[in-house]
């Protein structure tokens, strides 16, 4: 499917069949994050599956919305709190991939970049939110590619989600993407128009 097709076919899909989804394609949907670009590529995004009927029933506590245990997978969609301390790492493995040869980032220091001012608490998390927002997006769209449906789900309780799948303090659920192949053709959803959200060009 062309990318493009592929997000005006899109929708949040909140029924889904009983249908199991083959371990291939959760594999594909997960390997479809992995390759989201993330900020400075400290990749902080986890991902637990959740298959079996006992952890669905339990994630059911964990959330007002039934249709999120009823889909076959529920993929927690989680981000490391420990990334930003593997920073100079990764800025270290950009510089030798070649990522910023022929700019002016070529003679970094990686060590002092990753040294700099910490963010404060509130920005970090929204900058690791951001970076899995990216890799969610990524795996709904490869999601339709496949002929399957998400939904993306940020009503739950976080400490029940993490105590039911065992995560530990360095871990924040973002969001349950429930996922299965659709039992529902949802219309399309109402847009603004282009010129509502294009301010302007400078």
């Amino acid at each position: 499917m062309e990318l493009l097709d592929a997000m005006k076919a899109r929708r949040s899909i909140r029924k889904f069949k009983s249908e199991p989804i083959p371990e291939s394609l959760i594999i594909q949907l997960i390997e479809s994050a992995r390759l989201a670009p993330s900020g400075s590529n400290i990749q902080p995004v986890r991902f637990v599956v959740i298959k079996s009927d006992e952890a669905r029933r339990q994630l059911s506590q964990a959330t007002p919305l039934p249709f999120v245990s009823q889909a076959p997978v529920v993929i927690a969609c989680c981000v490391s709190t420990e990334s930003f301390g593997v920073l100079g790492t990764r800025m270290r493995e950009l510089m030798e991939a070649g990522a910023f040869t022929d700019t002016p980032l070529e003679t970094m220091d990686t060590e002092s970049y990753a040294k700099r001012n910490p963010m404060d608490q509130a920005t970090a998390e929204a900058y690791l939110r951001l970076n899995a927002a990216i890799a969610i997006d990524h795996i709904t769209l490869r999601a339709v590619d496949l002929g399957l449906g998400t939904c993306w789900v940020m009503m739950f309780d976080q400490e029940k989600v993490k105590q039911i799948l065992g995560l530990g303090e360095n871990y924040n659920v973002v969001a349950l993407l429930p996922v299965g192949y659709p039992d529902q053709n949802p219309n399309s959803r109402p847009r603004i128009e282009l010129g509502e959200i294009l301010l302007k060009e400078v």
